[in-house]
């Protein structure tokens, strides 16, 4: 039997891959991250499953409800919110897991970062502008960031940020990186990215706090930091070398010799 990971995107139920809908539909046993999983993907698995709500469930009840169900010769769908590659406490699972011989399987999901920048209606790496994308978060009283990864470090780059987990963090995210991306430097929070009760919120640097305060953004929400959110106005920003005559010609002339 196999425990299959599933990312179940960023919010909106048809934001799942259609991989992940299909291992739902087979499942005879689901644990889900509570209500950061779309309830009508529930609505995918079989009508006889057994649904477990993981939200108040300490690591070692969630293991003994997958050896329970892997005992029983089920599959388990293992449904998580975005995308398992990030922040998603999958590695002490897949330890425990490895530790019993159980099988297990990745499928990836939507991640957060990407339905938020669809909803800013921006590419996040614009030529001339910024070709990085530095995906973070901030200390929180439950788990610090490692030696060197601490935000005014990161902030040196001077790439656009993607931070996760920070929006009570408000005041601690200016601080840090004012003295290197500026005081005006665009930012634009989004929460509940791709969900019914979505919010952005677009303002400089140095109003975050107040802008989110006043939106009563808290938590479950992506802030960008940099350039690329408004690439019109900055002086280096150019077309992608992808449609250019250039490339064409090359094609036309040697098609192997481009990608």
């Amino acid at each position: 039997m196999t425990v299959y990971f599933i990312g179940a995107g960023p919010g909106a139920p048809d934001l799942i891959t259609v991989r992940g809908a299909r291992i739902l539909g087979r499942c005879r046993t689901c644990l889900y991250a509570g209500s950061l999983v779309p309830p009508e993907l529930l609505d995918l698995c079989p009508p006889d499953a057994t649904l477990v709500n993981t939200a108040r469930m300490p690591l070692g009840d969630i293991i003994s409800r997958i050896v329970d169900a892997d005992s029983s010769g089920h599959d388990i769908a293992r449904l998580h919110s975005g995308d398992l590659s990030l922040y998603s406490a999958l590695t002490e699972q897949q330890r425990e897991l490895r530790a019993r011989g159980i099988g297990y399987e990745i499928v990836p999901g939507v991640p957060a970062f990407a339905a938020a920048a669809a909803a800013l209606d921006v590419e996040l790496t614009t030529p001339g502008v910024g070709q990085s994308l530095l995906i973070t978060r901030v200390s929180t009283l439950s788990t610090d960031m490692p030696p060197g990864e601490e935000l005014s470090r990161l902030a040196a780059t001077g790439v656009t940020l993607a931070l996760h987990l920070a929006a009570h963090r408000a005041e601690q995210i200016v601080d840090a990186l004012a003295p290197h991306y500026g005081a005006e430097c665009p930012t634009a929070t989004v929460a509940f990215a791709s969900r019914p009760d979505q919010q952005v919120i677009r303002c400089a640097l140095r109003e975050l706090p107040a802008a989110l305060a006043e939106a009563g953004i808290r938590r479950t929400a992506v802030i960008f930091v940099g350039r690329v959110l408004d690439p019109h106005t900055h002086p280096g920003v150019t077309d992608s070398y992808l449609y250019s005559h250039a490339r064409m010609g090359k094609l036309r002339s040697d098609p192997g010799s481009v990608q």
